[in-house]
């Protein structure tokens, strides 16, 4: 839930690892998705035993960020998971997911979708920007 709190840190630390040309591209696409993809598994699971999670300090996930994702779930359904990977909105989409008992493999593939593709996004883009230049 870091993306919370700092967003867009791990795509600068993405774009970082890219543009040092010293690492696989393809891996680094597929470790920066399968992180980002596990961070929300992570977020599905706490709501899913929210009973346990709320009332602890700890918890990052406040009720308004609670009731932000139910709107947002009870709108979209089931196409806001492609929005996972937007701060400030997929953490919250993600765990109201975890609390409606949506089942984990449609999750697992429609957050999948948002979190590759955010990133292959950005890689693409440096790509044709390191072109350009």
């Amino acid at each position: 839930m870091v993306a919370t709190i700092i967003p867009f840190g791990s795509e600068a630390y993405f774009i970082t690892l890219l543009s040092m040309d010293k690492y696989n591209n393809f891996l680094l696409l597929l470790f920066a998705s399968a992180g980002n993809i596990l961070g929300s598994v992570f977020n599905w699971i706490c709501g899913y035993y929210v009973n346990y999670f709320i009332k602890k300090s700890w918890f990052p996930i406040n009720n308004n960020m609670i009731d932000r994702g139910n709107k947002i779930f009870n709108k979209y359904g089931k196409w806001s998971l492609l929005l996972s990977w937007v701060p400030f909105i997929g953490d919250p989409i993600t765990f109201v997911a975890g609390t409606l008992r949506y089942s984990i493999i449609p999750f697992i593939i429609l957050v999948s979708i948002g979190k590759f593709g955010r990133y292959l996004v950005i890689y693409l883009s440096l790509s044709l920007a390191l072109g350009i230049f």
